[in-house]
């Protein structure tokens, strides 16, 4: 009885003891573990990975190989082309005479007063190939032979006043006349739509005949040391004196002026009123210098015939840019060029491109002028006296 009760309070116990435990488990709550969520893949875009800075190629210096430049603009041009003649002819410039053609091709151009005080111009080229038509040309004066043998050119007119004619008989002067029986049928022709003596002209394939007719040297000569003193390749002479942006070289008749272009740095051409065209391209001649140079001069007779002194040396300007210096200029004689240089005594440099000289008479000096615009040029010339 006694190991009943005995057995009975243990039960009672373990009984007792399990009741507690899992009251005990209920009152705790369990730990909670917070698990990372699994990573969930984005399309997201990668960023651009930087690519490596390629090095641009230095651009290789021009060799110019195979090139020389031209004693005319002071440009590279093809070498065998360097060496050969420079090629002047005379062109009229009277209002019958325009359109003047293949002018705009010409490297340098010479515009001289002849009697009348019209001018005439002598168009110089350095490559005259593949032109067809080159005109009108005009007759001779005995002055710009001198200013042709200033380049070595081979010097092409249309006949020549009297007093041209002992220079022109020279052995040193290399001339293609109109008047020349066994050249005039080979290299000179007429054009039926206009009236003479403005319908004469000449192309590519009559010089070369001609060139070949009299057996002229075809190549600078060896003494020949050049015209011009250039600017280097890629620079630019950027003059300091007076603004020009309108040039009236000042003569009477054809009363021409040029207009900057700041664009292309050009001067554009007009005459007689309008733009001085080439007939053969429809373009308006421009070029990139301008030259005036003063002469002394007298009349050779009665009838007006000047005698530009072409060794006197003198006053002028030079003009590029937009701009003017005063400059001097003097010619050893008459074989040689002519030299220009700026206030100081140095030797000017102008720029590469093409150059108008306009050889004006000294006593017109006054009729010189710039103008910051055409509508000053034109009330300016309201004034002028002949």
């Amino acid at each position: 009885m006694r190991k009943r009760i005995i057995y009975l309070l243990l039960a009672v116990c373990v009984l007792s003891t399990s009741v507690g435990c899992a009251k005990q488990k209920k009152q705790e709550p369990e730990a909670t573990v917070q698990e990372a969520p699994e990573a969930v893949e984005k399309n997201e875009p990668e960023e651009p990975k930087e690519k490596p800075q390629e090095e641009e190629p230095e651009e290789a210096e021009p060799t110019h190989e195979g090139e020389a430049k031209s004693y005319l603009t002071g440009e590279w041009i093809d070498e065998e082309l360097a060496k050969k003649r420079p090629f002047a002819v005379m062109i009229g410039n009277t209002a019958d005479a325009l359109p003047q053609f293949g002018v705009s091709n010409a490297d340098v151009i010479y515009e001289v007063p002849v009697e009348g005080s019209y001018t005439r111009m002598m168009a110089i080229f350095q490559d005259y190939s593949g032109m067809d038509k080159i005109g009108s040309v005009r007759s001779c004066r005995h002055y710009f032979i001198y200013f042709a043998k200033e380049f070595d050119a081979i010097y092409s007119h249309y006949g020549q006043a009297i007093y041209a004619e002992p220079i022109l008989a020279q052995d040193d002067v290399h001339n293609l006349s109109g008047m020349d029986s066994d050249i005039e049928p080979i290299m000179f022709y007429r054009d039926m739509n206009r009236k003479s003596p403005h319908n004469a002209f000449i192309s590519s394939d009559g010089i070369v005949a001609g060139i070949e007719k009299k057996g002229y040297r075809t190549e600078i000569s060896d003494t020949y040391s050049g015209h011009y003193q250039f600017a280097e390749d890629d620079t630019q002479v950027q003059l300091q004196g007076e603004e020009a942006l309108v040039v009236s070289p000042g003569y009477f008749v054809n009363k021409p002026w040029f207009v900057y272009n700041s664009k292309d740095g050009l001067y554009y051409r007009y005459e007689f009123g309008d733009k001085q065209i080439d007939g053969a391209n429809d373009k308006q001649l421009a070029v990139k210098n301008i030259l005036i140079q003063y002469c002394d001069w007298s009349y050779k007779d009665e009838n007006g015939y000047l005698d530009i002194n072409t060794t006197s040396g003198g006053d002028g300007y030079y003009i590029t840019n937009g701009k003017m210096e005063k400059v001097t200029w003097t010619k050893a004689n008459e074989n040689s060029p002519a030299r220009y240089f700026d206030e100081s005594g140095n030797e000017i440099t102008i720029n590469q491109g093409k150059t108008w000289v306009c050889v004006v008479r000294n006593k017109y000096k006054d009729r010189f002028g710039v103008y910051a615009t055409e509508k000053e040029l034109s009330t300016a010339r309201e004034t002028e006296t002949e």
